[in-house]
């Protein structure tokens, strides 16, 4: 899933970003509210982990035009503000939730997790065959059995899965688990999906993953 932050402290935005992607989130970070409007106007985001005090444009501000314009992206406020107003104004201009700093990076994950949860019901689990992946507990299985992934594998299971039996070009997956910043070779997603399929393939007797030659990848259960 990928996060936009916007956060103009570099120190703090850093650790942030270390942390969501730790968690198996896709980041881009911005420092300033223009540039977190022009980039929530070119790209989708699960959501949104959005500075209150930033140059330019505040917090209060880019939540407000985010809504004016009809983005319903979940936004998780921080701030070193602690006053009541101040997250009631926040809530008020279209906030989903508010986290004070200094924050435990447990709880950060959980209150993404529980707005996602919110924004799309139940969180349903992602099913081909007997390949269940669960997004919002990270957790994958197949015939019943845990399958242990990489944050950065899951990423790329959960871009597949997420539309069976279509053909998903490289790039596409890149732009979706890899931060929109990276310059490394596309043919980085192909070492990705040789270890998913050592893990979700191999050990079970089947093929899941397909290779459409010049053009991507199709993720459909074949049988073996």
């Amino acid at each position: 899933m990928r996060i936009l932050v916007v956060e103009d402290e570099r120190a703090m935005a850093g650790a942030i970003c270390r942390g969501l992607e730790a968690h198996g989130f896709t980041v881009d970070l911005v420092h300033d509210g223009r540039a977190a409007l022009d980039y929530a106007a070119q790209q989708r985001y699960a959501a949104i982990v959005l500075d209150l005090m930033l140059p330019g444009l505040n917090g209060y501000r880019v939540c407000a035009e985010l809504r004016r314009l009809g983005d319903t992206t979940p936004v998780l406020v921080l701030t070193a503000k602690d006053g009541e107003y101040d997250e009631a104004e926040a809530l008020d201009t279209g906030a989903d939730d508010y986290l004070r700093k200094p924050f435990s990076y447990v709880v950060l994950v959980a209150r993404l997790r529980a707005l996602l949860r919110r924004k799309g019901g139940a969180a349903p689990d992602l099913r081909v065959g007997d390949l269940v992946l669960d997004p919002a507990a990270r957790t994958c299985q197949r015939a019943g059995r845990a399958v242990e992934l990489t944050p950065r594998e899951f990423g790329v299971l959960e871009t597949l899965i997420r539309r069976p039996g279509e053909v998903v070009g490289k790039t596409e997956i890149l732009d979706q688990v890899w931060d929109l910043h990276h310059d490394g070779d596309v043919n980085i997603v192909e070492v990705y999906v040789s270890a998913l399929r050592r893990k979700i393939d191999v050990p079970f007797g089947v093929r899941t993953i397909h290779t459409v030659r010049g053009v991507g990848y199709r993720l459909e259960d074949l049988g073996a």
